[in-house]
């Protein structure tokens, strides 16, 4: 076997060179060839280059599949949530031979679909089955991002499970992957088939509403019905607000968690190519950005990035207006968007109750939707924020945001600190990115479910303290901060569980 690395190609060439170029430093045909990273390096506009590295080989090399020991009892185990923590909690227990109940509050992803599409369309909210809710968590409907800054040994197990349920081969190996929330959903139901067709049961419509201890067992109630299990994992997600409250109630130790909030900008598409990639950009894959700045009184950074994406209405409570960012796998949309946001601290709760972040971010929601007046979003045009102007009149960029949007200051939903460090920030980040803080680029609020504002503590055996039998997983108790770091988590949980069986 013989492994490249910092193999460079030319962004514009033909990725067959590669293999001709493996070939001549093996001195043989190739008859085993992997490309294990993949990223692109346009630091130097005029010589844009891929970086590989690859393992290659004369011979053939087999991959046998990984085995994993089975459980000597078979306990019952209910998993709660389908988001990325939960399905992933959910294989790896099919794994060691454990046949898991999958509980979902919202319905399965195509019926969520077209919850999803209706809501976009006519305003008319479900509560329990939208952007937050519903099979395949919240990251279902964004950009499919798969990258992380965990470091994590399970990164490369999770990105093998999204391919071996659908995604494109490149997942494995990108710098950068991403699946597309269209590619997406038939993921998310491959992976429900697979479970049930593995001897597991998946309950959509499956609110959780009570969960106690009592002689050993964990005894739930869903849907007004109690039953018995021997371990509970929580994969509930970051906007599982009724959950936090009932867990709260029944004496689970809870803190409170900071998090980031702010607005969603966008920029034309196009744009972004240009001052990334130069004036090739149209030959190259959609262009992102990453930024942080520490211009202002707090660091604020921009998350979640889609190319050629749109933002999206993502609320999950009457009467509140969030917005998060969605592409397709293709990234072909006129605009670019990303959310731009900013710490929240937990001086700026005002309380110690564990749930003090949940009521700030519902504060901001509930005035994001008084400021526009429903489910439209309030807008302000960037220009117009820096200098504390009410926006009048679109200018270069349209927004994407499908229920519409209304003229409204920051100010009238955001905190002051975060109005104030943005307004210190955007124009920071504009001398990195050209174009970035241009004056008719779209701010829409609120972005305010970056991540959850709570943590259910765990010890190390993954249970939650004074809880056995119950596990903590993934984003919505704390654990993770994006699809990739949950579906880890997730994984990670079923193997602590799985070992008491062993």
């Amino acid at each position: 076997m013989l492994l490249l690395k910092d193999i460079k190609l030319s962004a514009f060439a033909d990725e067959r060179e590669l293999l001709a170029l493996c070939e001549r430093k093996l001195r043989a045909p190739c008859r085993y060839f992997r490309i294990l990273k993949k990223s692109l390096d346009a630091r130097d506009k005029g010589d844009i280059k891929w970086v590989y590295t690859v393992e290659c080989s004369e011979k053939t090399v087999p991959h046998p599949p990984k085995m994993y020991e089975k459980v000597k009892k078979m306990p019952r185990v209910f998993v709660v949530g389908a988001g990325p923590a939960g399905l992933f909690c959910a294989l790896r227990l099919l794994d060691h031979g454990i046949r898991p109940v999958l509980l979902e509050r919202g319905k399965r992803v195509e019926e969520r679909a077209e919850d999803v599409r209706r809501f976009r369309e006519t305003g008319v909210l479900d509560p329990s089955s939208n952007v937050q809710f519903g099979e395949g968590g919240a990251g279902t409907f964004s950009d499919g991002k798969l990258n992380t800054q965990t470091g994590s040994p399970l990164h490369a197990d999770v990105l093998g499970t999204f391919v071996r349920f659908g995604a494109p081969p490149e997942t494995e190996y990108l710098n950068k992957p991403h699946i597309g929330s269209d590619r997406l959903r038939g993921i998310v139901a491959a992976m429900r088939e697979y479970i049930l067709s593995a001897g597991g049961e998946v309950r959509f419509g499956a609110l959780l509403t009570d969960l106690e201890r009592r002689g050993g067992k964990a005894v739930i109630t869903v849907n007004g019905v109690r039953e018995e299990a021997d371990d509970i994992v929580l994969a509930i997600g970051h906007s599982a607000r009724d959950t936090f409250a009932m867990l709260r109630a029944r004496g689970f130790q809870m803190e409170q968690k900071e998090f980031a909030a702010g607005l969603r900008i966008e920029h034309p598409q196009a744009e972004i190519g240009r001052a990334q990639y130069g004036p090739r950009y149209a030959e190259l894959p959609a262009a992102d950005y990453k930024l942080v700045s520490h211009a202002g009184e707090r660091a604020a950074f921009t998350f979640c990035m889609c190319p050629g994406g749109v933002v999206v209405p993502a609320a999950s409570e009457e009467g509140g207006v969030v917005v998060n960012g969605m592409s397709d796998y293709a990234r072909d949309g006129k605009n670019a968007n990303s959310a731009v946001v900013v710490q929240v601290k937990k001086e700026d709760f005002h309380s110690d109750d564990p749930l003090a972040g949940v009521a700030f971010q519902r504060e901001m929601e509930r005035r994001a939707y008084a400021a526009a007046g429903g489910y439209r979003a309030p807008v302000q045009l960037v220009g117009d924020f820096l200098v504390g102007r009410e926006s009048r009149a679109f200018g270069g960029v349209e927004p994407t945001y499908a229920l519409g949007t209304s003229f409204a200051p920051a100010e009238s939903y955001l905190p002051a600190v975060l109005v104030q460090t943005l307004r210190a920030a955007i124009p920071d980040m504009g001398r990195r990115l050209r174009g970035f803080d241009r004056p008719d680029a779209v701010l829409t609020g609120v972005e305010s479910r970056t991540s959850s504002p709570v943590r259910i503590l765990r010890g190390e055996d993954g249970q939650a303290i004074g809880a056995e039998g119950v596990y903590p997983c993934g984003e919505g108790c704390g654990y993770a901060g994006g699809i990739s770091s949950a579906a880890a988590d997730g994984l990670r949980t079923a193997e602590l569980l799985s070992r008491k069986y062993l």
